[in-house]
C-alpha cells in the first residue's frame, strides 16, 4: 500500500517523540542503576534522538525478516525496566524484542521483561560496598587517550572502573594544556563527547566529572599513588616499553598499584588474553597480564568460530594495517627493516607476530598459521585477510550465514561483527567497538579453502577489548541480558 506524504511524516514524528522519551529513561537507568542499554551492540547512552532511531533502523540487518525494530516495543521495555529497581546489568533491547517474539508464550511484553530480568530486579547498587576500582593509565598516546574516553563514558554511578590518574613524562611547560587538548580533539575519532577542564596548579584534568590526576614521572617504580588517594589500582601500561613480567613488575613496587595490564603482546610466561576467547583464564593470582595486540584480537575470535565449525588445517594471515606512530612521516633512519620509509607515501611490508600470538590465546592453532603485514597510508582501520584450509568443505553462503549467526547470537557477539554490503570501505569502521568485522561480500570459498576479510578499528575496537579485560580483572562485568 502506497503511503501518503502526511502519513509518512506523521509516523516519523511519532517515532521521534518516542525516541525523545527514551533518552531520560536510558540516562536514569545508567546513572542510578548502572544498567547499560544497547540495540544489537549499538550503545544508547548519551545518544541523540536521531542516533537512537538509526540504531532501530540498523537492527533490520540483524532481524530474520529484515523489518525495522519498533520504537514502541523498545520504549515499553525501558519503561518497565525503570520501574524494577534493577541492579547492574547490560541489556540489549533489540535482542529482548526478538526473544519476546520467539518465546513470549502468550505473555505481554511487560510480563516478559519482568520475568527475563528477575535475576537483577530490586538489586539496585546491591549494597555490596563496591566503590569502584581505581585505574591508572601509564602512558597517554593513541591507546591511552581512547581508553580514557571509554572509561569516562562508562563511569555511570561510579561503582565500576574509575579513571583516577595518568602518568607521563613532562614534555613542555604547558604539558597539561597539551595533554588535555589531545584528549579533547582527535583527528580520527573526532571531538571528546563532553566537557574537559584543567587545573594547572594541582595538575588535574576533569572530564565529565572525572577528576584525573596527571603525574609526571620517568620511573615506573617510584610513584606513590596513595598520596593521591589511589588504592589497589589497576594500572594499564600503554607504553609498550616493558613487555615481560620483570619489566612490568616495576609498577607493582609502587604503593597503590595492585595489578597491571599491558596493551601489547606479552613476552615470556605472561598470559595473552583475548576477551571472548580466554578471559576465563584470568585468576585472582594474576598480577600482570597482556591484552595481546589489536590484530590478534581481531583474528582470534573469527578463527575460533571457524575452527569450531569446520576445523582449520592450516592457513596464512595477511594484515593490511594502517600506519602507526612507530613509522616515520618522511624517510629517515629507523632501526626496523623498511619502516624508515615514509608511512604517508608507501605501502611497507613488515612483520607481524599476530599469527604466532594467536596460538597463545587459542592453543589449538599452534603451528598452523603463518603471517605477514603490509602497512598502508591510512591513519586508522585495518584489515586481516584469513586464507584458510579447512577440514570440512563449505560454501560461501553457508559460512557467511554461520558467521552472521555467531555475530548475533553467540558468546563472541561482542568480538565479531558482520557486514553485508558492496559499498563499505575502511572509514566506515572507525569507532567500531567489535574486535573485528567480517565482510561477507568479500568472502571467497572453494570447497575446503576459504578466504575471509576482517575489518577492524585497530585503535578503538582494540581499546574496547582492553576495557573488557580490565572489567574482568576488576570483577565489575555486569550480567548481560537476554540470556
Amino acid at each position: 500500500m502506497t503511503q501518503k506524504p502526511d502519513q509518512c511524516l506523521g509516523e516519523w514524528i511519532d517515532r521521534e517523540a518516542l525516541a525523545e522519551a527514551m533518552i531520560p529513561l536510558i540516562g536514569q537507568l545508567y546513572r542510578n542503576n548502572n544498567v547499560v542499554t544497547s540495540i544489537y551492540g549499538r550503545g544508547l547512552i548519551n545518544r541523540s534522538v536521531i542516533a537512537i532511531l538509526k540504531a532501530h533502523r540498523f537492527a533490520r540487518h540483524r532481524i530474520a525478516d529484515e523489518t525495522e525494530l519498533s520504537v514502541h516495543d523498545t520504549f515499553q521495555i525501558l519503561k518497565t525496566m525503570s520501574e524494577m529497581n534493577l541492579g547492574a546489568a547490560s541489556v540489549d533491547l533489540g535482542k529482548l524484542v526478538a526473544k519476546y517474539k520467539e518465546a513470549g508464550n502468550g505473555r505481554n511484553l511487560e510480563q516478559f521483561v519482568r520475568e527475563e530480568l528477575a535475576e537483577v530486579a530490586d538489586k539496585r547498587l546491591a549494597a555490596s560496598g563496591h566503590k569502584g576500582t581505581d585505574v591508572v593509565l601509564y602512558g597517554f598516546g593513541r591507546i591511552g587517550r581512547l581508553l580514557a574516553r571509554i572509561l569516562v563514558e562508562k563511569t555511570g554511578g561510579g561503582d565500576g572502573l574509575r579513571l583516577r590518574a595518568i602518568v607521563v613524562r613532562k614534555g613542555a611547560d604547558n604539558d597539561l594544556v597539551k595533554r588535555a587538548s589531545l584528549l579533547r580533539r582527535d583527528s580520527v575519532h573526532g571531538p571528546f563527547d563532553g566537557t574537559i577542564t584543567i587545573d594547572e596548579e594541582n595538575n588535574t584534568i576533569t572530564a565529565n566529572g572525572n577528576l584525573i590526576q596527571v603525574i609526571y614521572s620517568n620511573d615506573p617504580a617510584s610513584v606513590d599513588y596513595t598520596q593521591y588517594g589511589i588504592e589497589n589500582a589497576l594500572l594499564v601500561d600503554n607504553t609498550g616499553k616493558w613487555r615481560d613480567a620483570e619489566g612490568l613488575g616495576q609498577h607493582l613496587k609502587c604503593p597503590g598499584v595492585a595489578r597491571v595490564v599491558l596493551t601489547a603482546p606479552g613476552k615470556g610466561e605472561l598470559k595473552n588474553i583475548v576477551h571472548g576467547i580466554n578471559h576465563g583464564d584470568i585468576t585472582a593470582d594474576d598480577k600482570i597480564i597482556s591484552a595481546a595486540s589489536c590484530t590478534t584480537n581481531a583474528i582470534v575470535p573469527v578463527l575460533k568460530a571457524v575452527n569450531d565449525q569446520y576445523g582449520i588445517v592450516n592457513g596464512h594471515v595477511e594484515t593490511v594495517h594502517s600506519y602507526t606512530n612507530d613509522q616515520n612521516l618522511i624517510d629517515n633512519f629507523h632501526k626496523g627493516s623498511r619502516r624508515g620509509r615514509s608511512a604517508a607515501l608507501n605501502m611497507v611490508i613488515t612483520e607481524t607476530g599476530a599469527a604466532t600470538a594467536a596460538a597463545k590465546a587459542l592453543p589449538v592453532l599452534k603451528g598452523k598459521l603463518t603471517g605477514n603485514a603490509i602497512r598502508v597510508p591510512t591513519p586508522n582501520v585495518s584489515m586481516a585477510i584469513l586464507n584458510l584450509n579447512l577440514e570440512k568443505a563449505t560454501g560461501r553462503e553457508e559460512i557467511n550465514e554461520y558467521l552472521r549467526q555467531m555475530a548475533m547470537h553467540s558468546d563472541l557477539q561482542k568480538q565479531i561483527d558482520f557486514v553485508n554490503s558492496q559499498e563499505v570501505v575502511s572509514t566506515d569502521f572507525v569507532g567500531s567497538r567489535h574486535a573485528g568485522v567480517v565482510d561477507a561480500e568479500a568472502t571467497i570459498c572453494n570447497d575446503n579453502r576459504v578466504v575471509l576479510y576482517v575489518w577492524y578499528d585497530n585503535e578503538f575496537g582494540y581499546s574496547c577489548q582492553v576495557v573488557r579485560v580490565m572489567e574482568d580483572m576488576a570483577g565489575v562485568n555486569p550480567p548481560a541480558f537476554p540470556r
